[in-house]
């Protein structure tokens, strides 16, 4: 590749990551500024939130169904099956229940930001908005942060607490009965075990808020572009959820 052309992709990057960083902190500092848009923030939240629910049941469900049944396989020969519960729990609340839930939610919630935004930029509502002086930033980016904020670590509780019952229909099939299964739980994690399942999905949603925001503002070309910032923010999302957790698993292991 010529020095030129890795020249102009390195200076390219820097632009994107310069106004990427720029709109999250006017985003950022327009929480606590007025005007709220409060209903544009509860229709997103309904949309982001509620709206959410059945996939992010269904992912819970069968992730901690699969989780005990390989946690059981493991344990029989053992005789440790009864410590299957603290398992399922540990590895849900820390690692795959924030993780999982936001991968779900990049795909869902991150590509309708980043197409509806899309939509409205090429199709010149946004300069609608900015001519009739609407704060663009407030009104469309920060009503979305402030709904995932507070939706992501809600969806990320609700992955957990169906997997722990997805976990106990397969145990129960074991022979393990309820209070077994919840002594278990305990014994396997620790009060930090739960502030690292409600942090992670906080950084998380707040993540694939901006990202969405930001690439469903930057699109261009008509319908295609919307289509092709559609799938780059799903993309970026994803990668950007998976390399935080695991700087996030870094940070915490450092401080327990």
């Amino acid at each position: 590749m010529p020095l030129t052309s890795i020249e102009h992709t390195v200076k390219s990057f820097l632009a994107e990551f310069q106004a990427f960083c720029v709109l999250s902190l006017r985003a950022v500092v327009r929480i606590f500024r007025r005007p709220s848009y409060y209903r544009e923030f509860v229709i997103q939240f309904d949309k982001m939130g509620v709206g959410s629910l059945f996939i992010i049941c269904l992912t819970g469900l069968f992730t901690g169904m699969v989780m005990a049944l390989q946690a059981l396989i493991q344990l029989k020969p053992f005789a440790a099956t009864s410590y299957v519960g603290g398992m399922v729990a540990v590895t849900m609340v820390k690692e795959l229940g924030p993780v999982l839930s936001s991968l779900m939610v990049a795909g869902r919630v991150g590509s309708s930001i980043t197409a509806e935004l899309g939509t409205m930029v090429v199709t010149e509502q946004v300069d609608a908005m900015r001519v009739e002086g609407t704060d663009i930033v407030s009104r469309l980016v920060t009503s979305r942060l402030k709904a995932l904020m507070l939706a992501m670590p809600m969806l990320a509780l609700v992955t957990d607490a169906v997997a722990l019952l997805g976990g106990y229909i397969i145990a129960a099939g074991y022979d393990i009965n309820l209070l077994m299964y919840w002594k278990s739980l305990p014994q396997f994690m620790v009060f930090q075990d739960l502030i690292e399942g409600v942090m992670k999905p906080f950084v998380f949603g707040t993540l694939i808020a901006l990202i969405g925001c930001y690439v469903g503002l930057s699109t261009s070309g008509g319908a295609e572009g919307v289509g092709t910032s559609a799938k780059r923010a799903v993309v970026l999302s994803s990668v950007m959820v998976l390399v935080a957790d695991f700087f996030m698993t870094k940070i915490f292991i450092v401080f327990r």
